[in-house]
């Protein structure tokens, strides 16, 4: 990753490579990366994508539990995860720090209370209301559970969001602020509010069928999750032994300034995104080996998202999935969601399937895996997260070279 831009400062410090050493997930397709990552290349889930079977329990007492909103559950129990697959982390707590992000933070129990209120009165709201709604609230549980006394901060740029967070995490540890980090985010807004509002915008599947970049294609279907890395120094990580599933070479963000919802025409500001991340990892196109998309499955963002990766690669580009067919759409939380598909992508030398498309849109040019996972010679992948305002996210992610 790039430490100075433009024109090099002459005392430019040389950046410290960006190891990924943890991956956590709790996903509607599986919890944990074994089963997460079979969740992807088998068949859609039926319905609606909520997170079955996951039990707070594990990492919270009853008492707890009740003043912890479901997306700081879902934080909490990701970050955990990713800890625990690092392995042993002994780090200076002021040289490690904790980047989580979410869309709509607490929403569910502002919904909760304002019900509570309505029929009960004021005075039975609960006092746990502002740190269990406030959007601070995940990275804030993370940090006092590992004690790290460094950078704690939370990102909330839509769709965007946990690309976001990694991105930003990556370029701590890159200059040499922090050794480790852990990054990702959450999202547990599926409420019915939330479902109608989105639904009113006509921005979710009426089929009730994720179908990204199939012709058919006719919007996203809402999900809950969460995902978080561990990103470590490479001389630290490969100094104590541990697994590094690949490296965060580039990353990079841009703005529309275009339209609250819209994406910019012709995807200019993902165009230039993507530019930017490959800039950023020192790489040429033709260097990049897979595209994990945005693709949401609604025909405008699918659209412009084609025609930037056109721009930027030509047609028909590097082999591309979005793991979105699967998991469904979960906002904040899945530019994260992504990172941890990308790094078991790298991993294991296969590409998940785009599920749900079957039609091609004869507007959209691309290579996308279709059917059964794809095997690959791992490279570096770019990474795309587009969000509601216009915030574009993308990250390199490579196989860990000499």
């Amino acid at each position: 990753m790039r430490l100075v831009w433009g024109q090099a400062a002459p005392d430019e410090v040389t950046a410290r490579r960006v190891a990924i050493t943890g991956l956590g997930i709790v996903s509607c397709c599986g919890l944990g990366k074994d089963a997460f990552w079979d969740g992807l290349c088998g068949p859609a889930p039926v319905g609606e994508r909520r997170v079955v079977g996951f039990d707070p329990s594990q990492w919270f007492g009853p008492k707890e539990v009740r003043r912890v909103d479901r997306f700081g559950q879902l934080t909490v129990a990701a970050a955990a995860m990713a800890l625990e697959d690092a392995g042993r982390v002994d780090v200076d707590p002021e040289r490690a720090g904790v980047i989580m992000g979410t869309g709509a933070g607490g929403i569910e129990t502002l919904e909760t209370q304002f019900i509570v209120e309505r029929d009960r009165g004021s005075d039975r709201v609960s006092p746990f209301l502002v740190p269990m709604m406030m959007l601070n609230a995940g990275a804030a549980l993370v940090s006092m559970r590992t004690g790290w006394r460094g950078p704690c901060e939370t990102v909330s740029t839509a769709c965007a969001t946990g690309t976001h967070a990694v991105g930003n995490a990556a370029r701590l540890v890159a200059s040499g602020r922090c050794e480790v980090m852990l990054a990702g985010g959450a999202e547990g807004a599926m409420i019915e509010p939330a479902v109608a509002a989105l639904q009113n915008t006509t921005a979710l599947s009426q089929t009730g069928i994720s179908r990204p970049f199939d012709a058919r294609r006719d919007g996203f279907l809402m999900a809950e999750g969460s995902a978080a890395v561990v990103l470590e120094d490479l001389e630290r990580a490969r100094a104590r032994g541990a697994r590094v599933y690949g490296e965060v070479t580039g990353a990079a963000s841009t703005a529309d300034a275009h339209h609250i919802t819209i994406p910019a025409p012709g995807g200019s500001g993902a165009a230039a995104c993507m530019e930017l991340a490959l800039a950023d990892a020192g790489l040429v196109p033709d260097r990049i080996g897979h595209v994990n998309a945005h693709g949401t499955s609604t025909p405008l963002n699918d659209a412009a998202e084609a025609e930037a990766i056109t721009k930027v690669f030509g047609p028909p580009g590097p082999p591309l999935t979005s793991i979105k067919g699967v998991t469904g759409h979960a906002m904040g939380a899945a530019g994260a969601i992504e990172a941890v598909s990308v790094a078991l992508t790298i991993e294991r030398g296969l590409i998940p399937p785009t599920a749900g498309y079957e039609i091609a849109d004869p507007e959209i040019q691309l290579d996308v895996v279709t059917g059964s996972p794809r095997p690959w010679t791992p490279g570096p992948v770019l990474s795309n997260s587009f969000g509601f305002g216009g915030h574009n996210g993308c990250l390199v992610v490579a196989p860990v070279g000499d």
